[in-house]
C-alpha cells in the first residue's frame, strides 16, 4: 500500500506539472467570464494571457524551444481546424472581439497548443519510450487521413470508424512505456490514446461551460457535450501523439543518436 500511495503521488505530481498549461487556460476562462476589464473583450484578454504564459512557460524553462516549436504547429492546425468548424456550423464564438478572424478567436488555438504542451511535458517528465512503433509511411498516413477526415466528412460519408479501425491494425503490437520514480511501466498505445482522449471531453465541458465556446445545442443554455464527441477527441489525440512522436524520431535522427523511442 506505501509503494502504491508513494507512485501514485509520484505520477499525480508529474501529470499536474504536465498539465499547467491546459489548467491555467481552464483558470483563465473561469475567471474571465466573471470578471471584466472595461475596453478589453473577453476573447482578447484570453489571447493575451495565453501569449503571456507561453512566455512564461519557455522563459522559466518549464518548456523548451524546441517544444514551443510543437506547440506552435499545433496552435496553426487548430486554428485551421476551428475557422473550418466554426463556417459550417459545428460550433461558434458568440462573443465581440478584435482578435478574431473569420469568426474565430485567435486565443482558441492555444486550447490544441495546450494538448501539445501535455504531451511533451509528459513525455519529458515521465521518460516515455514506445516500442514496436510503426513505419513513418503507415502512421503519417493514418494521421493526414484523421486530420482530413474533420474537414471531409461534411460532404461525404463520415470515415471515423473506419479510421478507428484502421488505428488499431496500424498499433496493434505498439505499446507507450513510462517511469514512475524508479519503476517502468507500459499500456497499449490505443488505451493511451483513449485516455487522453477522454479526459479532454471532461476538459471540454468544463471549456464549453464557462464559454469559451458554444455547441449549438448548447446557445439557450449549457448541455453536456454529447458522449460522441470522445470518439473525435480520440482521433485528435492520435494526430497529436503521432506528430510529437515523429518529431521526436526526426530530432533523435539529426543528431545523429539512436531513438528510444522505437527500440
Amino acid at each position: 500500500m506505501i509503494r502504491f500511495i508513494r507512485l501514485l503521488l509520484h505520477f499525480g505530481y508529474q501529470e499536474a506539472m504536465s498539465c499547467l498549461f491546459p489548467v491555467f487556460i481552464f483558470a483563465s476562462l473561469a475567471v474571465s467570464k466573471f470578471v471584466a476589464i472595461p475596453g478589453l473583450p473577453r476573447y482578447d484578454l484570453l489571447l493575451l494571457l495565453c501569449l503571456a504564459f507561453q512566455v512564461f512557460m519557455v522563459k522559466s524553462g518549464l518548456e523548451s524551444r524546441d517544444e514551443l516549436k510543437v506547440i506552435t504547429v499545433f496552435h496553426l492546425i487548430g486554428l485551421c481546424l476551428e475557422i473550418y468548424k466554426v463556417h459550417m456550423g459545428s460550433w461558434s464564438y458568440p462573443e465581440a472581439g478584435y482578435s478574431k478572424v473569420f469568426g474565430v478567436p485567435l486565443y482558441s488555438g492555444f486550447m490544441y497548443a495546450s494538448v501539445a504542451s501535455y504531451l511533451c511535458q509528459a513525455w519529458r517528465r515521465l521518460d516515455v519510450s514506445l516500442t514496436n512503433w510503426p513505419k513513418p509511411i503507415w502512421v503519417t498516413s493514418l494521421g493526414a487521413a484523421i486530420y482530413l477526415n474533420f474537414f471531409t466528412h461534411h460532404f461525404i460519408w463520415d470515415l471515423r470508424w473506419v479510421l478507428m479501425v484502421l488505428m488499431f491494425i496500424v498499433f496493434w503490437r505498439s505499446k507507450v512505456y513510462f517511469r514512475v520514480t524508479h519503476e517502468r511501466f507500459s499500456m497499449p498505445i490505443p488505451l493511451g490514446y483513449l485516455l487522453i482522449g477522454f479526459f479532454i471531453w471532461i476538459a471540454e465541458n468544463i471549456a464549453t461551460f464557462f464559454g469559451a465556446w458554444a455547441y449549438p445545442n448548447q446557445r439557450s443554455g449549457w448541455e453536456l457535450v454529447h458522449l460522441s464527441k470522445i470518439s473525435s477527441w480520440f482521433l485528435l489525440v492520435i494526430v497529436s501523439f503521432i506528430i510529437v512522436a515523429e518529431l521526436k524520431h526526426v530530432k533523435a535522427r539529426r543528431i545523429g543518436g539512436k531513438s528510444v523511442e522505437t527500440k
